[in-house]
């Protein structure tokens, strides 16, 4: 399995579409940067302005960490197409080069082929959040420097003091990389009914629009359906920067407020992904390979 695992990732990085992904992270993270070191304080003005009469925040504000929940909140949202363009072309690829009826013929079963495949893709997906990570945390780091994190919420803040925040980037990342492999499942899944990856992509992306729009509208009727649904919990990262207070309101460090949630959340992601999996199993070990 392991050399299968190796071919599949050697052929993944030959491709020159790999790199998209990695340029595209690289690109945008660099451009908030740039945008936040030359002219971060008027950000900070602007986040700030509905409480600066009835709050003061010491320390920088605008510091490594705050930046990289910056980062995440804008990118965690467009790096499931990234994903999409590996995932989506690990069957349908072969089908296009007309390589997967040939490599069928070897003494390996269909489930141990497609497995392969699939942990290939969550190798890649699982590098890409790393390299994400580098460049959002690490380095920002480095730029920024570190203190407390201040976060507006909707009804309300939380300030988490600097040593209680990078464990709780560890698990976010690690969330995160469990959502995106939700994705990575998905678009793997529907590499199986296209001899190229253009429809795989779209069908992929298409599906996460749409349950995003119902994750998102506060309409009665579709609120049975919303924890069912796995765009419902991409977001699920966001949890751990919530923080419990005591009977004084004071922050108890390193607490989550709601950890329950995020348990529940990664059920959800981690049921998904056995569903598209498994289904991918079943349909490609029936498949007529005709290509």
């Amino acid at each position: 399995m392991w050399t299968l695992i190796q071919i599949e990732l050697f052929k993944i990085f030959r491709r020159p579409r790999t790199y998209i992904a990695f340029a595209a992270i690289t690109g945008l993270i660099g451009i908030i940067q740039f945008g936040l070191k030359l002219d971060g304080d008027s950000y900070v003005e602007f986040m700030m302005r509905d409480i600066t009469s009835s709050i003061t925040v010491e320390g920088k504000i605008l510091n490594g960490y705050q930046v990289c929940y910056i980062v995440l909140q804008v990118l965690l949202v467009h790096v499931p197409l990234l994903i999409a363009l590996v995932a989506a072309d690990m069957i349908s690829g072969e089908a296009n080069m007309g390589t997967l009826r040939i490599m069928l013929t070897r003494p390996i079963s269909r489930t141990k082929f497609l497995l392969a495949k699939f942990m290939a893709t969550v190798a890649y997906t699982l590098l890409l959040l790393v390299w994400l990570a580098v460049l959002a945390l690490f380095v920002n780091m480095l730029l920024f420097g570190t203190d407390d994190l201040f976060l507006l919420k909707s009804q309300y803040v939380v300030l988490l003091k600097k040593d209680d925040i990078f464990w709780r980037y560890v698990w976010a990342f690690g969330f995160a990389a469990l959502a995106m492999t939700t994705v990575a499942s998905l678009g793997f899944l529907f590499s199986l009914f296209a001899e190229n990856s253009i429809g795989p992509i779209v069908a992929t992306m298409s599906v996460i629009i749409f349950f995003t729009i119902l994750s998102t509208l506060n309409i009665p009727v579709f609120n049975t359906i919303k924890p069912f649904l796995f765009t419902t919990h991409m977001i699920g990262w966001k949890e751990f920067f919530d923080i419990k207070v005591n009977d004084a309101n004071e922050a108890i460090v390193g607490s989550i407020q709601n950890s329950q949630k995020i348990m529940n959340s990664a059920l959800v992601l981690v049921i998904h992904i056995i569903g598209f999996v498994t289904a991918s199993i079943l349909i490609f070990r029936k498949k007529d390979i005709l290509s």
